[in-house]
């Protein structure tokens, strides 16, 4: 009797086994190459949060800051192989996914964070969440960083004084273009790798926001700092299509709620992150903030504006004026 008892039990076991798989939870990596303390880390973390006290025993969410699970090069890869299934890569990133995503480049196109919130929130901005798709990419929701300020070994006034440097870009065709419209020389270079890069020379200058300055310590290794506003640098956050789409029904729903919460809640403490990070770069005396007057944005501003001619094509005219309109507040 016992023995047909334990043949049972064992022939068992794999049943049993297939209903505690079934009972484990969704996992869900989350990586970025930024600081926990950021704007984006510290929407990675809330999302996080969230998402398991509205979905707890379905989900877990396990987040990766600083490029500790794929760095800059590697993580769009890896996301679309289902080795992340959630990201939320600079707007820069997308080129080579969507060319009109190269909307968000163009120097000067955006007045401030307000306009560029609009956009995002229009039809045109929002359809651009869904236009890489069919590469098996979707978009989630946009989160601000800041608006983007310049640093340089040298002190920055008018765009001439940027001729000759090399300055650090992202991977974008149109920051490249942003670039070499000062006569300066841009260097493609992971994030990871910005502050010793300038440190040794190997780039003299960059464009960042404050959060991203402050947390990385670029005011260590960069002696100015340009407050231009001349674009902004903001996330699309993003999954697997298939991930995506395959999730059952109710999570689904319920994350896509938890991520429209805490995108809001994101771009709210954007501004407050990065003026506090501008105080502490100030106060830490290391480098010189200039102001620009409004004649001299100006000139920044003539200088750069025929990148926007250059991508108009691939971008669209009808988008771009649609960016623009978002200039006039409703």
């Amino acid at each position: 009797m016992i023995k047909h008892t334990l043949k049972a039990l064992v022939c068992a076991l794999p049943l049993f086994a297939g209903l505690a798989s079934a009972a484990d939870p969704i996992s869900i990596k989350f990586a970025h190459v930024v600081a926990e303390h950021t704007p984006k880390g510290q929407g990675a973390l809330l999302f996080k949060k969230l998402a398991e006290e509205r979905l707890p025993g379905q989900v877990k969410v396990e987040v990766y800051p600083n490029s500790s699970l794929f760095g800059d090069g590697k993580e769009m890869e890896a996301l679309l192989l289902g080795d992340v299934q959630l990201l939320a890569p600079s707007l820069a990133k997308f080129e080579h996914y969507s060319k009109p995503i190269q909307i968000f480049d163009l120097p000067f196109l955006f007045n401030d964070i307000n306009a560029l919130d609009r956009f995002q929130q229009s039809p045109e901005g929002q359809g651009l969440l869904k236009s890489m798709e069919s590469k098996g990419i979707t978009g989630l929701g946009y989160w601000h960083n800041g608006m983007k300020q310049l640093s340089a070994n040298k002190a920055l006034h008018e765009p001439k004084d940027a001729r000759g440097l090399k300055f650090r870009v992202q991977a974008s065709a149109v920051l490249d273009e942003q670039f070499k419209a000062l006569r300066a020389a841009p260097r493609k270079m992971s994030f990871a790798e910005v502050y010793q890069g300038l440190q040794t020379g190997v780039v003299n200058g960059t464009e960042n926001t404050w959060s991203n300055y402050e947390s990385q310590k670029v005011n260590e290794v960069q002696k100015y700092f340009t407050e231009s506003d001349h674009g902004a640098i903001d996330y699309m956050v993003i999954t697997n299509t298939k991930f995506w789409d395959g999730l059952p029904e109710n999570v689904r729903t319920t994350l896509d709620e938890v991520m429209a919460e805490v995108t809001v809640e994101v771009n709210k403490q954007a501004e407050a992150l990065n003026q506090a990070s501008k105080k502490k770069i100030i106060e830490s005396g290391t480098s010189e903030v200039i102001t620009l007057t409004p004649e001299q944005r100006e000139q920044w501003r003539e200088a750069m504006r025929p990148v926007w001619k250059k991508f108009e094509k691939d971008i669209g005219v009808d988008l771009i004026k649609a960016a623009e309109q978002s200039n006039q507040s409703s």
